[in-house]
């Protein structure tokens, strides 16, 4: 069971990246690539080429964009969203998924963090 790979939306707390890792998990930031600023859909991509699940509390947009990548048979690495929580919150909730997910079990998948 291979590990999930991460990348964080711009709107996640940034030291959440850092807190993932200590806890083995490989997980980058999108201030950390310089890429702050980038539409939605080229962070899926961004995400996708680098075989990353993306994680963020933009719900609304990554459902559409999820629903999008269905319906025309595209293929990404997995979509995590959350409403905003603190950042302890937010580290338990998605440590509790990814304990229960592979990167194999969560591609194509939208995942509410719950």
């Amino acid at each position: 069971m291979t590990k999930v790979k991460l990348l964080l939306d711009e709107d996640v707390h940034f030291d959440l990246a850092s807190a993932l890792r200590k806890r083995g998990y490989d997980a980058i930031h999108i201030q950390e690539m310089d890429r702050k600023g980038y539409s939605d859909l080229d962070q899926l991509e961004y995400a996708t080429s680098q075989q990353r699940c993306l994680f963020s509390f933009n719900v609304r947009d990554f459902v559409l964009l999820h629903n999008n990548y269905v319906s025309t048979e595209q293929e990404h690495f997995g979509i995590i969203v959350a409403r905003h929580l603190p950042i302890g919150e937010t580290l338990r909730r998605l440590l509790a998924l990814l304990q229960k997910n592979s990167s194999e079990s969560i591609k194509n998948t939208l995942e509410f963090l719950s």
